[in-house]
C-alpha cells in the first residue's frame, strides 16, 4: 500500500515541488495539501494521510500548534514530518514537544525528503546528524540545569512509576538510547540481536508513553537515567 501523504505550507510553489518529488517515488502517494494549519487540521480528518509535511512559518495557525493538535486529537497516525527553512533550535524543541516524528531542512535533497517521509510511516523517528546532536546536547544543558535547580535527589525507588516500570535490560537501552545510539549498536554492545533491540525499544517507548526514540533521548535526560557529560 502506499504511504498517503499531506503537503502543508503556504507557499504553492512549495506545496507543488515536494508534491512533485514525493509523486514520482512509487509506493509514495500525495493526498491533499494545505496551505496553513486549521485547513491542514480539517484534511487530516478528512483524507486520514499516514504523514503530514509540515511547514513551520503560516499565515493564521502556525505548523507548530497544528503538530500539536493533530497529534493530540488523532494520537500516533498520521507522522508529523516538521519542514522549515529555518536551522532554529527553538523550532526543533517546540517541534518535538509538539509530538513530530521527523524534523527536515528545505535545503535537504529530494532522496533526503523521500527517505523522511519514508521513516517516519514506518513508526520511527528522522533527525538529520547535525539536528540529532543539537538535541542531545541541549537535553545534556537541560539535565544540569534541572539538576542545579533541584532539591536533593528523593531516595532510591522513587522514580516516575513508568520509569520503574522498566526491567534492566530497557533502562539499560534507553540509557543508549540516549547517547544516540542506532539499534545496530545497541546490538552491539548488549551482545543481542537487531531484533531484540527493536523489541526492547518498542517496549521502553510503550512503557513510558513517548512517540518515538527522539523524545525518549530527552526523556532520559530529564529523568536522570543519564547524566550530562557521561
Amino acid at each position: 500500500m502506499s504511504i498517503r501523504v499531506l503537503v502543508v505550507d503556504d507557499q504553492a510553489l512549495v506545496r507543488g515541488g515536494f508534491r512533485t518529488i514525493l509523486d514520482s517515488e512509487p509506493g509514495i502517494e500525495v493526498v491533499g495539501e494545505a496551505a496553513d494549519g486549521a485547513s491542514a487540521i480539517d484534511a487530516v480528518g478528512e483524507l486520514d494521510p499516514d504523514v503530514v509535511c509540515m511547514d513551520v512559518q503560516m499565515p493564521g495557525m502556525d505548523g507548530l500548534t497544528a503538530t500539536r493538535r493533530i497529534a493530540a486529537e488523532h494520537g500516533e497516525r498520521p507522522a508529523v514530518l516538521v519542514l522549515t527553512t529555518f536551522n532554529r533550535e527553538d523550532y526543533l524543541f517546540q517541534a518535538l514537544e509538539a509530538g513530530a516524528s521527523g524534523f527536515l531542512l528545505k535545503n535537504s535533497s529530494p532522496e533526503q525528503l523521500i527517505e523522511a517521509v519514508q521513516v517516519v510511516a514506518r513508526g520511527d523517528a528522522l533527525l538529520s546528524p547535525d539536528v540529532t546532536r543539537k538535541v542531545i546536547e541541549a537535553a545534556s544543558a537541560r539535565g544540569v540545569q534541572r539538576a542545579a535547580d533541584a532539591p536533593p535527589a528523593p531516595a532510591r525507588g522513587t522514580a516516575p512509576p513508568e520509569l520503574a516500570s522498566l526491567t534492566d535490560r530497557e533502562r539499560e537501552v534507553l540509557a543508549l538510547l540516549a547517547e544516540g545510539r542506532s539499534n545496530a549498536e545497541i546490538a552491539t554492545r548488549l551482545w543481542v540481536g537487531e531484533a531484540t533491540v527493536k523489541t526492547h525499544v518498542s517496549k521502553v517507548l510503550q512503557k513510558l508513553g513517548l512517540r518515538d526514540r527522539v523524545h525518549a533521548v530527552v526523556y532520559a535526560y530529564e529523568h536522570g537515567v543519564v547524566r550530562p557529560g557521561t
